[in-house]
């Protein structure tokens, strides 16, 4: 029986097939047709040219090109006289490339690397290495504000989906030699380029080390997702803990600040969003906005966010454990129990308001933007309206409700925002199961939930809770002067 042909084993017979960097140029620029597929790949550019008394042929992605710049180098390359062809490739690339972004390749491997990458690949009669020059200008949009990432005051530019434009907007903010970006490739068939970014004099290298040998490691076909492809083989998460590994950040001041702190910075192609670890709770929970305002607004704002989060977890369970026990409501409290009628009972109303709102928010999303106000409008009316007075919802239900789904703006990480949410439904549905008791045991698997949900590179998910730093948790409940921070930050890296 004739055995089946793995991939590896099919791609390595195909390599073997056709080699391009073997026989002369005829028979090169065959195999690099039947490699690259030219007769069914309409967006592969292929054109012959003839470089003094040399064929050639230039191979690229055609939606990659800036095509007044190829077109002044053909016009260049063209005009070169047969005589002052060197012999020597070495030779060639001094006397006529003497451009900066400009690679050898001597490989198959790297030539459908770069070719695919979008590099402008020369193929030359009489030379075996190939030129390729980087003339790349990829189709995206203008930097601009994350949409996400609201900026109260500072700066307006945001990350966009490529590589090199991100580099710039961090090298524009951190002009050190020790700011490295260290590139590497991710997927087999999507070679992905994830760039791993760090300063080299502040960074553990232990943790550095680390996290380059894990995504050096990874062996998937491509990051459909990017970078939340890349986080979970990267850090594979456990289903029953939602608590976010990373950070994630669309801007660049927000990037350039913890990268000054010493952390890693961790950004794919196509991905508008670098990745930031390692992550503590409070690091996550913290806000740019909050350093381009005074030091007491600043304060004021991030222990408004953290109070909002936490409340955001036991309103509901906690209202709902006290309208099931109004002796233990003091008498000066008594407007906040239910006075009207109950039809439904309140766990219901509670759950069924949680699946509301994120069938709104699902909904707001695929919704035109002209139709985004009246439908709000309207679906305003009839869930804070007619619900009420049709006896399915009562009032003091709603208004809880109506904080909570707030409360999840309050904080830009929308993983931690779902993470709270979950955590509620369950201490929820546990307090109305079994009382005091259910609401003690939620709040005890909301701790567990943080202390044992583990980090890449951390001390720990709850740093500086625990383990215990005094003077690193007064610095996340308050927000401290700026050249106090920088103070600090150079004395721990001595």
């Amino acid at each position: 029986m004739e055995k089946d042909m793995t991939g590896k084993e099919s791609i390595q017979m195909e390599q073997k097939k056709t080699d391009v960097f073997r026989g002369n140029y005829d028979q090169r620029k065959k195999a690099v047709e039947e490699l690259l597929h030219l007769d069914v790949n309409f967006d592969i550019l292929h054109k012959e040219l003839v470089i003094g008394n040399k064929r050639a042929v230039l191979y690229s992605i055609d939606g990659f090109l800036k095509s007044s710049v190829i077109e002044k180098m053909l016009e260049f390359f063209s005009s070169i006289k047969a005589e002052d062809v060197p012999e020597k490739y070495d030779d060639f690339v001094r006397k006529f490339a003497p451009f900066a972004d400009i690679t050898t390749i001597e490989t198959q491997k790297d030539f459908v690397k770069y070719v695919l990458a979008g590099l402008t690949c020369f193929f030359i009669e009489g030379y075996q290495q190939v030129l390729a020059f980087d003339l790349r200008e990829y189709p995206g949009r203008n930097v601009d504000e994350p949409e996400k990432d609201k900026v109260l005051r500072g700066s307006r530019d945001g990350f966009i989906e490529a590589l090199i434009p991100n580099a710039g907007l961090i090298r524009r903010r951190i002009r050190d030699t020790n700011l490295i970006f260290q590139m590497e490739n991710v997927g087999r068939s999507s070679k992905t380029d994830v760039a791993v970014i760090y300063m080299k004099d502040r960074v553990k290298q232990q943790a550095l080390q680390n996290v380059i040998q894990k995504i050096q490691k990874i062996n998937v076909d491509s990051l459909s997702m990017n970078k939340e492809s890349l986080a979970e083989v990267l850090f594979p998460r456990s289903w029953y803990n939602p608590f976010p590994k990373f950070k994630y950040t669309e801007r660049p001041d927000a990037t350039a600040a913890c990268l000054l702190e010493g952390s890693i910075v961790i950004m794919v192609d196509n991905s508008p969003a670098a990745m930031i670890i390692p992550t503590s709770l409070f690091s996550i929970l913290e806000d740019a906005n909050d350093y381009y305002f005074p030091p007491i607004t600043g304060t004021y704002l991030r222990l408004t966010r953290i109070i909002t989060s936490i409340v955001a977890i036991y309103i509901t369970p906690l209202f709902l454990l006290l309208i099931e026990h109004p002796e233990w409501v003091p008498q000066v409290f008594d407007f906040i129990l239910i006075e009207d009628e109950v039809n439904v009972p309140p766990v219901i109303q509670f759950l069924i308001l949680e699946f509301a709102i994120d069938g709104l928010k699902m909904a707001s999303i695929n919704t035109p933007n002209m139709l985004t106000t009246p439908l709000s409008i309207v679906a305003g009316i009839v869930f804070g309206d007619y619900t009420v007075n049709s006896g399915w919802f009562n009032s003091e239900i709603m208004l809880y409700m109506a904080f909570v789904a707030v409360a999840n703006y309050t904080q830009a990480n929308m993983e931690l925002g779902y993470a709270i949410k979950f955590f509620r439904m369950l201490c929820l549905i546990l307090t109305a199961a079994f009382g005091l008791g259910g609401f003690i045991v939620g709040s005890l698997l909301i701790v567990a939930a943080l202390f044992l949900n583990p980090v890449l590179n951390g001390r720990g998910y709850l740093f500086p809770l625990f383990p215990f730093d005094g003077q690193q948790l007064l610095r996340r409940f308050f927000r401290v002067s700026l050249p106090y921070v920088e103070k600090k930050t150079k004395t721990c890296q001595k």
